[in-house]
């Protein structure tokens, strides 16, 4: 009998520790805009311009940029220019500290200056959250 309830108890002290931790990742979805752009623009790695490119080697076909080298199984991050991320962060940085129309001026004129940026699209919803 006393194996029975033991058994009992760590099978439900296992269901209530996989339920919070399913409560606990299913709580990261509800993260506010400004937090989801802070851990999208982290993610980032700024690329500087550079005046010549070096290779390796090559293969006889389409010429390729050294930076596009396919290594299997390395995960790629997403480049992007080290101007453009920091005119980015400096608009985060002035949505956080509650400066809303700075913060309104200066994501505008990112989409501005970046139109074919790939933070455009969060640029237009920063812009839509500071007009509200």
């Amino acid at each position: 009998m006393k194996k029975i309830i033991a058994l009992l108890l760590v099978s439900l002290s296992v269901g209530l520790f996989g339920a919070s931790s399913l409560y606990a990742a299913d709580n990261g979805s509800s993260l506010s805009l400004w937090e989801k752009l802070r851990r999208k623009i982290e993610s980032f790695t700024p690329q500087k311009k550079i005046g010549a490119t070096n290779a390796v080697g090559g293969v006889r076909g389409a010429p390729s940029d050294a930076n596009d080298v396919y290594w299997k199984g390395e995960s790629k991050r997403e480049v992007i220019d080290a101007e453009e991320l920091g005119a980015f962060k400096k608009a985060m940085d002035l949505a956080a500290a509650g400066e809303s129309k700075q913060a309104h001026a200066a994501f505008a004129e990112f989409v501005k200056k970046h139109p074919e940026s790939s933070l455009r699209k969060d640029a237009d919803q920063a812009l839509a959250a500071l007009a509200e």
